[in-house]
């Protein structure tokens, strides 16, 4: 255990809630593909993609991973002690509320709005980029584990950026 992790109940509880933290991250990542398989196939099967996208393939073998850690992450600060751990988990479910907003602007607005959709996906995924910062900055001080879970979905989500800005800016 980590300095200042006592757990929270006993083995079931703890076993509870890490379910419920995955099962809370698989929620995002369903609501979000019902998005994208309507649209991956769609308009976005003829969009204007960034040279370094990879293929689509990629995306969900990526996200399932990240998931699985983003959720991890937040059951080691739930489980611990520490000051700090409510506003962390605060700041967490900010950053999910964003993932979950992310996808139906970017793949189900781009029909009725065009670029605009792009445009507007692109502030929110700034938005999350700074959220998820923010996240691995308040989970790092409870959980050096959990902080570094949190780095792959911020290297991801960064990246992210970077295809949202090629996709607003050329389609």
């Amino acid at each position: 255990m980590e300095p200042n992790d006592h757990g929270r109940g006993g083995p079931a509880v703890q076993a509870a809630a890490l379910l419920g933290f995955l099962a809370a991250s698989a929620v995002v990542a369903y609501l979000g593909s019902q998005v994208t398989v309507g649209n991956v196939n769609g308009w976005y099967a003829t969009a204007d993609t960034a040279p370094w996208s990879p293929p689509n393939w990629v995306f969900g073998a990526v996200w399932t991973a990240l998931y699985t850690g983003m959720a991890v992450a937040a059951w080691l600060v739930w489980r611990s002690d520490a000051p700090g751990r409510r506003t962390a988990l605060a700041v967490y479910c900010v950053q999910l509320a964003l993932n979950l907003a992310w996808t139906p602007v970017f793949f189900g607005l781009y029909p009725a709005l065009g670029s605009a959709a792009l445009w507007l996906a692109l502030a929110i995924i700034v938005a999350l980029a700074l959220a998820v910062a923010a996240t691995v900055l308040c989970f790092g001080p409870i959980s050096r584990t959990a902080g570094l879970l949190m780095l792959p979905y911020l290297s991801w989500v960064v990246f992210a950026v970077s295809l949202n800005v090629w996709a607003a800016a050329h389609n």
